[in-house]
């Protein structure tokens, strides 16, 4: 072999794979086994519509169950009409079971409400979803997140009862469902009903007190303070702090009307908007009249009460019944007012009577001297109410109608007496001449000045007398000149001899008086006996010519 020859490889083709392929196998295989986790880890793909998008971020904001986390947000996008937002979230495996015709979803985010502060914790990890699992059977994929969180979970155990009343905006989601006070259940959803307009509020309450809803069971607002200012003054009411905060609905159970408890869900119950309207409807048998006044109704108003001796019999209904026409005018002397007697207030039970004895009864008294007054109700606010009262004085009047109501006879009431007598005093008190004497006092009083100006005068006069010497000297004599008086009368005592002279001579006066008696009544009967003596003597009859 020659050593300038080239050399030649000898080229053969190996039929086994290279150890490098390995590599590239092994990826390839570990993508596959990632992406086939990734499909079967992969859930269903949901939308969920949102008011707005405050706080939602798109590979960020998580889904949660029971803070458990169940899918993320992929996809935030506007509505056609821009009205709300649709997001688009991916949910983990096994969530498919979730999914369900009655699941709910809310945003979970800081939140001040009727029931404290929430969401805290979000300040610092952010806004999150979250989902309540539903039981329905049937599965769905597009939600509508609610604007609040729920009031109770959808498994929750309970009663679901709704109120319905004529005003909406009574109460709102949140609102504490009270029981004697303590707090039973929440407000659940509120909405109006435009064909019957009426407003309807579902209420869940918490077992085990949905036991103490009965078939009977009346709902009444709860206002938590209610200021009412009436006739008998102002009454004032505070409910629990929670109530008096947020406001709420109350329920009660008449004692004589327990019923059954209430198992069908979703049963229909009126709202009463205060508890004086529930008293009210025990009451729903009536009477009404017109009453005709004829003094001022200043002060009386609807609501006020009717009483007989102060027994509540009925309540006023309108004032007045109507305005005067422009055939009457304002020279009408009476006022009407619409006014009803309730049936159960007049008997203890409405079944004890009925409206057409209940009116015979009236007709009755009426004869009798039943009348109506208007009274002073208080003070304080001038609230008036009118009292019924049987005046034996009062004469019988005809049955009268009045724009078709029977008349229920008025009488003047005591204030309206007072307020005439009180005129008439007045009057009488203007026609006194009170110009005249007061000139008369005036020139009274001017004299009365001179003279005390004169008393004065001769007070100034005598001070200066007193304080003379001789005047002051005065008291020294006439100590002296009474113990001389002492001395003259010590000397005309019983023992001494001019009082024993004194009575020597009363004595003989006495004597000389005796004899001088019979000349005296002589004298009386005859006072000439003194110059012509006596009668003269009857002649003497010889005493040979008597037989």
């Amino acid at each position: 072999m020659s050593y300038n020859q080239p050399y030649q490889a000898k080229v053969q083709n190996l039929k086994q794979v290279s150890a490098i392929w390995i590599i590239p196998v092994v990826a390839l295989a570990i993508g596959i086994w990632m992406f086939v986790q990734y499909l079967n880890s992969k859930g269903p793909e949901i939308t969920i519509r949102l008011p707005n998008a405050s706080g939602i971020e798109v590979g960020k904001t998580a889904i949660k169950s029971l803070n458990v986390k169940v899918g993320v947000v992929t996809k935030v996008q506007l509505s056609e009409d821009y009205s709300y937002i649709t997001v688009t979230a991916q949910m983990d495996n096994d969530t498919e079971r979730m999914l369900k015709n009655d699941t709910k979803f809310w945003v979970v985010k800081p939140r001040i409400g009727k029931e404290g502060v929430s969401g805290l914790d979000t300040l610092l990890s952010g806004a999150y979803i979250e989902m309540q699992p539903g039981q329905g059977k049937d599965n769905k994929y597009q939600f509508k997140a609610l604007e609040v969180p729920p009031v109770a979970p959808a498994d929750a155990q309970g009663l679901r009862v709704v109120l319905t009343s004529h005003q909406a905006g009574k109460l709102s989601v949140g609102d504490p469902v009270l029981y004697d006070g303590f707090t039973v259940g929440r407000v659940e959803k509120t909405n109006f009903d435009i064909n019957s307009k009426l407003a309807n509020y579902q209420l869940f309450i918490f077992e085990p007190y949905n036991r103490l809803v009965r078939t009977t069971s009346n709902f009444i607002m709860q206002s938590g303070m209610n200021v009412q200012m009436s006739a008998e003054g102002f009454n004032v009411k505070i409910g629990s702090l929670e109530s008096l905060i947020t406001g709420g609905v109350t329920f009660q159970t008449p004692s004589d009307e327990q019923g059954v408890v209430q198992n069908k869900q979703l049963t229909h119950y009126r709202l009463y908007n205060s508890e004086k309207d529930y008293r009210q409807k025990m009451y729903d048998k009536s009477l009404k009249f017109v009453m005709l006044f004829k003094e001022s109704i200043r002060g009386l108003k609807a609501g006020a009460p009717i009483e007989y001796r102060g027994i509540q019999i009925g309540t006023v209904k309108k004032v007045p019944l109507r305005l005067p026409t422009s055939e009457e005018g304002f020279t009408s002397e009476q006022i009407p007012v619409l006014v009803r007697i309730d049936l159960g207030r007049v008997y203890n039970h409405s079944n004890e009577g009925t409206l057409a004895g209940l009116r015979a009864n009236f007709e009755k008294e009426f004869q009798k001297g039943l009348r109506a007054t208007l009274k002073p109700g208080s003070l304080l606010t001038g609230a008036l109410y009118i009292g019924t009262d049987v005046y034996k004085d009062e004469k019988p009047e005809k049955a009268m109608k009045y724009d078709g109501y029977d008349v229920f006879p008025t009488k003047t009431g005591d204030l309206a007496e007072v307020q005439k007598q009180l005129t008439s005093m007045l009057t009488k008190f203007n026609k006194l001449p009170i110009e005249d004497t007061l000139n008369s006092m005036t020139a009274t009083l001017k004299a009365s000045e001179k003279t005390m100006n004169s008393a004065a005068k001769v007070t100034k006069d005598l001070d200066r007398i007193l304080k003379q010497k001789d005047t002051q000297t005065l008291p020294s004599d006439i100590k002296a000149s009474l113990k001389e008086i002492q001395a003259t009368l010590n000397g005309f005592s019983p023992n001494s001899a001019p009082y024993q002279s004194l009575q020597s001579s009363l004595e003989q006066f006495e004597q000389v008086m005796t004899e001088l008696k019979p000349v005296l009544r002589q004298l009386n009967e005859k006072p000439n006996s003194l110059v012509f003596g006596d009668e003269k003597a009857k002649d003497p009859i010889p005493l040979g010519g008597r037989k």
